[in-house]
């Protein structure tokens, strides 16, 4: 990880020490969320004056807060502008509150961030936009992204990249050439489905890609159960060569569907739609299919376009477990000081206030 000094040197401007100052980069970038275990972590340091005193410095200057209780200590959340601004990234969605589910997969992230700095992350979206579109040449209609609406019908916001897990380039293996390397962070508040629109929204990008590696990261084991197997048959075999007749078939079911041809279901047919929409979910073949129901496109024009020859790509798939530490269980969260979105409910308040040494720190 590369960090400017020019910006640990202005966050220590604040009152913090190198390490202290360092360990506020990594969290504002990644997170926006941390427990003192994790600053334990980091710095090497026990329970005793060192993390106290980091906690006091941040919550009397008023540079973050704590908004929740883990099972070992207090959630914080790093949330001040003069941090954000002091590496120039006051827009960060991590000063925002969040919900509960994102609080608990940032610090899973965190833990992930802080086991491996030694990686050479993308830390912003436009980071990430300039390495595919200008370093790969790949268009920014592959990338995935997510359309915000303004206060006027006109007024549309395109942004990439929102999930923000970890991203970077590295050998998959010993002795490999460095790939472009994806990840997931299972925190167990999303759906099932959750993990497969997150690879359809991903689709796409991957399909432009002769190499690359997915990283699964979770806190327990029984967590990869059959995971790989589902990446496969989401991502795999949809990116091999030589599925033109399958797309054709989905083509074929899915006119009949929107033409409402279908009298009585088709119990096969329907299922197969089903899995298809979600195997190629993606904005050229959508183009090509609508080009085709138009009747734009005949069906030589059609098959050449679909059944294009490509080389297979490589991809690699790997699993992270994150030690189970309880600083990622998330247990209370205040109510009262703005940490949480609107409409998240939970059972019972955790406490503000810094009476004694185990509560801030968790010890």
């Amino acid at each position: 990880m590369n960090i400017p000094d020019v910006h640990i040197e202005r966050i220590r401007g604040l009152g913090y020490s190198e390490s202290e100052a360092r360990f506020l980069y990594i969290v504002a970038v990644f997170s926006g969320y941390f427990t003192l275990g994790q600053f334990r972590a980091f710095t090497g340091a026990s329970c005793g004056k060192r993390p106290t005193s980091f906690a006091r410095k941040l919550l009397e200057q008023g540079h973050a807060r704590i908004c929740g209780q883990a099972r070992r200590g207090s959630l914080f959340h790093l949330f001040s502008r003069a941090v954000y601004g002091q590496m120039a990234k006051d827009n960060l969605r991590n000063r925002k509150r969040h919900s509960l589910g994102f609080m608990r997969t940032r610090l899973i992230l965190l833990d992930f961030i802080l086991a491996n700095q030694d990686l050479s992350y993308f830390e912003t979206e436009q980071d990430k936009v300039n390495f595919f579109c200008q370093e790969l040449g790949i268009s920014k209609e592959y990338l995935p992204d997510t359309v915000y609406e303004g206060g006027a019908p006109d007024q549309k916001t395109i942004r990439y990249f929102v999930d923000k897990f970890p991203l970077f380039v590295a050998p998959p293996l010993p002795g490999v050439l460095p790939v472009v390397t994806f990840s997931y962070v299972d925190a167990r508040f999303e759906r099932p489905s959750h993990f497969a629109s997150h690879l359809a929204t991903y689709q796409p990008l991957f399909r432009q890609l002769n190499r690359f590696r997915f990283l699964y990261i979770a806190t327990k084991q029984a967590y990869f159960h059959g995971i790989r197997e589902r990446f496969q048959s989401i991502v795999r075999q949809p990116l091999e060569p030589d599925v033109s007749d399958e797309i054709l078939r989905y083509f074929g079911i899915r006119r009949k569907w929107d033409n409402h041809e279908y009298i009585i279901p088709v119990t096969e047919d329907l299922e197969f739609l089903s899995n298809a929409r979600e195997r190629f979910r993606n904005k050229t073949i959508e183009r090509v299919y609508q080009s085709w129901r138009s009747g734009e496109l005949g069906e030589s024009e059609l098959r050449a376009q679909i059944s294009q020859p490509k080389l297979e790509p490589t991809i690699f798939f790997d699993t992270y477990l994150v030690s189970e530490d309880p600083s990622a269980s998330v247990v209370e969260v205040e109510q009262s000081d703005g940490c949480m979105k609107q409409g998240d409910h939970f059972a019972r308040h955790g406490s503000r206030h810094l009476d004694g040494e185990a509560k801030v720190m968790g010890c």
